[in-house]
């Protein structure tokens, strides 16, 4: 058995945050499914919103988030982002983040959604430049143990006190189950894009964190607001390839299909006065219409009035990676769908990322903490991790220090059986299908019925391999990927209107009041 004052389960921005912030004074070990950078942190392009500019201010970024939250989104909790978001740039410089400069000050980009530039970045790759400072800060820090491809299995809770003892977690190096005592616990295992066919996350997204949550105790809140990115690529050779909203934000128009060699329609004006730049939810849906009313596979987002010096400069990563596809993205409009991109809802927290188990804490896109409301304003997530991360490692240096428990080995004899791993494959094939075809951008409550109905077979399956085989890391994601689309169903059947990034074809009208989906075990 492994002890340790603090474990933290997965290794994006806000679990490494965490770990930083907490090592000087607790010995914390940081599980991560692969590798320490492979996390959708590290895919984050457009940057990180903070209020920087002599003309912009807290209140404007707050509105703008209250705004895209869709009156979801809690005010005490969007400030105290929005006023620690500066305070979390000086600390990611103080790393040595290498963010954009521009006469010799931090670059500013736009995004949508948002009144002023405020949008720090690293050109267009800023969730890797902040994962690379951060992988070298955590592997050389002496108080931090890294446990790379382990798997959570499941938390170990005591009943009676409702309290986080640790968890067990399959080592994938050796097929075993290891069993790890936690003073304190962090769940920052992302979030659950990959229970949709099309998604902009990483193949680790599969709702890790939220599930184990939910099986230990706890409450969740607002699964039903799921944000499709309305810029994903489109081509048969790429996989889950984003296309920043700065280039939005930088001038790049929406078309539909080019007619006889001219430009195509410009549609995102009929549906928003704000153009490109309304909040994801409005553009994503509005992509959605006209593929739908036109029979089109994809629409094309245009940049073809910048110079290729700038959009190199500005897109280095996207420029070099579309010319892989035979796009040159100064000469031709790029072919883009919406995917599924973020998690809005989570694991319910307080302001120190406290859940209903006392000494479990939930950090990043795993949490609900009231900020993103019902559609996540762009550049918005990576800033709350940093200011979760920080505020959940202030409330544990002030806590008791940790007793440890002698916990339960995990039960080895099961066997695994070949046939297994036929129906899991299936299995995560239909739900991820039928999510998307059910439960995607727009819904409807038959399509919400016949998705609950599906998850009830799949749960009834997948329980009897839980229970009879060996685990596998294809069983576990399976297990938490049908445990979140059921949290997302039940969400959805539950929110009798269109807000935000939920939007229902028998429910189109906003009620006067919004009030939050929580869900209780």
């Amino acid at each position: 058995m492994h002890n340790y004052e603090v474990v933290i389960i997965g290794s994006g921005l806000a679990g490494l945050t965490a770990a930083l912030n907490l090592a000087e004074t607790r010995k914390v070990a940081v599980l991560t499914k692969r590798q320490l950078s492979s996390g959708s942190s590290t895919w984050a392009q457009g940057g990180i919103a903070a209020v920087l500019n002599e003309g912009d201010s807290f209140d404007s970024h707050v509105e703008d988030t209250l705004i895209a939250g869709a009156g979801l989104s809690n005010l005490d909790v969007t400030r105290a982002v929005v006023e620690g978001a500066p305070a979390a740039i000086h600390w990611l410089q103080s790393m040595n983040v290498p963010f954009s400069q521009e006469n010799g000050a931090l670059h500013l980009t736009r995004e949508g959604g948002h009144s002023h530039r405020r949008i720090v970045h690293a050109t267009d790759a800023t969730g890797a430049a902040v994962q690379k400072q951060l992988v070298e800060a955590v592997r050389a820090h002496p108080n931090i143990d890294i446990f790379e491809h382990h798997v959570l299995v499941d938390l170990i809770t005591d009943k009676q006190t409702k309290n986080c003892l640790g968890l067990h977690a399959l080592d994938l190096n050796d097929g075993h189950v290891k069993t790890f005592s936690a003073g304190s616990t962090i769940l920052a295992t992302g979030g659950a894009g990959k229970v949709y066919l099309y998604t902009t996350n990483p193949d680790t997204a599969t709702g890790d964190g939220i599930a184990a949550a939910w099986r230990a105790g706890c409450r969740v809140a607002n699964m039903e607001f799921i944000q499709f990115h309305p810029t994903c690529l489109y081509h048969p050779d790429a996989k889950s390839f984003l296309i920043t909203e700065a280039i939005r934000g930088e001038g790049g128009v929406l078309r539909l299909p080019s007619v006889d060699g001219a430009p195509g329609y410009r549609f995102m004006p009929e549906h928003d006065e704000r153009g490109e730049l309304a909040p994801r939810d409005i553009v994503a849906r509005a992509i959605d219409f006209e593929m739908k009313k036109r029979g089109l596979d994809c629409v094309y987002l245009d940049i073809t009035d910048k110079t290729a010096s700038f959009l190199r400069e500005h897109f280095p990563t996207i420029f070099e990676r579309l010319l892989e596809f035979g796009i040159d993205i100064s000469k031709d409009p790029i072919p883009v769908v919406p995917a599924a991109h973020y998690t809005c809802g989570g694991v319910l927290t307080d302001l120190a990322g406290r859940t209903d188990i006392e000494n479990l804490y939930c950090i990043g896109e795993t949490a609900c903490t009231g900020l993103h409301g019902a559609n996540r304003l762009a550049s918005n997530s990576l800033v709350e991790c940093i200011v979760f991360a920080r505020a959940t490692a202030k409330a544990i240096l002030n806590s008791p220090p940790p007793k440890y428990m002698e916990l339960p080995a995990w039960d080895e004899s099961k066997v695994t059986d070949a046939d297994e791993e036929i129906v899991i494959a299936h299995n995560w094939d239909e739900l991820r299908r039928f999510m998307w075809n059910y439960v995607g951008i727009v819904r409807t409550n038959k399509r919400l019925e016949r998705a609950s109905h599906r998850i009830e077979l799949l749960f009834d399956e997948i329980n009897e391999f839980y229970g009879k085989f060996r685990v596998s890391n294809d069983l576990l994601e399976l297990r938490n990927l049908v445990q979140v689309a059921d949290l997302i169903v039940r969400s959805a059947q539950a929110r009798k209107e269109s807000r935000g990034l939920h939007f229902s074809r028998d429910y189109p009208q906003t009620l006067a009041v919004g009030i939050p989906t929580v869900l209780v075990p």
